[in-house]
């Protein structure tokens, strides 16, 4: 049975094509909610891609994959929804200007006036009320003290640790109470012992309900989901009229056996980041761009030999293909 608070997430030959090639290709998943699953690989191989898409952020361009029931691509407006976006550099970015407390405030009101019933506008006291409780709830969750912080809520984001910076990134995904959570580079910039703290809060998130999606470079141990994207060079296919279709392999690793529905449909072409203002989303200012799993499943490429069965997931992914499917956001 899922859980009230997470979000199982499944996929199938999952695949998206940048104009240049493949971000990634032929993902298949299988987890239920609240689970941390890290998207291991090295940059460039399709792993931001694959948050992105997994979030509703992305239109795949080939395979099928469900988010709480939520069918992608048709229900991606719905799945935007229910998810949210920690730090993702281009997309989610946190403005270097601001202090801590103008995003919080700033996240606060995008809460209450997208993320909440319009009924809710006319009691303006008990919404403030909803509010304080969301970022006080939120803070906890991620574990940051402002009065830990040099200046307190009046400490600009630019003077913030690596750590820190993600703490803030990650509170302010989790004020719309997300079921689906996305890092990007979760391990960037971190010492061991930063490295280590960050994975613990990732666990603690998914272990109170939250599923999480992780990107890293490298998985710690202890993490019973894992997706491993490795992109190799693209090679040219004669008539394509360029590059061709690009080689690449992943694997999935086997995991321990472990740990509403929305209305709203998603018909029009979609290939970019989805910077909509749904509870979760880090959107709509400049201001604000700124335990256990089930095994993950294998599958191959449409039109590829059919290989044994193994751990493995076969990707196809450059960097030029993650890349492209990027910058046709605009925000790359």
């Amino acid at each position: 049975m899922e859980n009230a608070r997470g979000a199982a997430v499944t996929a199938e030959g999952l695949g998206l094509k940048g104009p240049r090639g493949w971000a990634f290709r032929s993902v298949d998943l299988d987890v239920p909610a609240g689970t941390l699953v890290a998207v291991e690989g090295p940059s460039g191989s399709g792993r931001t891609c694959l948050l992105l898409a997994l979030t509703g952020r992305m239109r795949p361009s080939e395979g099928r994959a469900e988010v709480a029931g939520l069918a992608l691509p048709r229900r991606m407006a719905a799945v935007r929804r229910i998810s949210a976006l920690g730090p993702v550099p281009g997309v989610s970015d946190l403005d270097p200007a601001l202090t801590v407390a103008e995003h919080l405030r700033e996240r606060a009101l995008l809460q209450r006036r997208f993320g909440g019933p319009f009924r809710a506008l006319l009691h303006p006291r008990a919404t403030r009320a909803e509010a304080r409780a969301r970022l006080d709830e939120a803070l906890a969750a991620a574990g940051l003290d402002l009065e830990t912080l040099p200046k307190q809520g009046r400490t600009a984001v630019r003077d913030l640790e690596r750590l820190e910076a993600l703490r803030l990134s990650v509170a302010l995904a989790l004020v719309g109470r997300p079921r689906l959570l996305a890092v990007d580079d979760t391990d960037l910039k971190l010492s061991d012992a930063e490295r280590a703290e960050a994975w613990e809060l990732l666990s603690g998130l998914a272990a109170s309900g939250t599923t999480v999606l992780a990107v890293c470079s490298q998985a710690p141990e202890g993490v019973a989901t894992v997706v491993r994207t490795t992109g190799t060079p693209a090679a040219k296919t004669p008539g394509a009229g360029g590059d061709g279709g690009p080689a690449g392999t992943g694997t999935a690793a086997p995991a321990a056996d472990g740990p509403g529905t929305d209305t709203g449909a998603d018909t029009g072409p979609e290939t970019a980041p989805d910077t909509g203002t749904g509870p979760g989303d880090d959107t709509a200012s400049a201001a604000a761009r700124g335990p256990e799993a089930t095994p993950a499943t294998t599958g191959d490429a449409p039109g590829t030999d059919a290989a044994p069965a193994t751990a493995t997931t076969e990707q196809d992914t450059t960097e030029e293909g993650a890349a492209d499917a990027l910058a046709e956001t605009g925000r790359a």
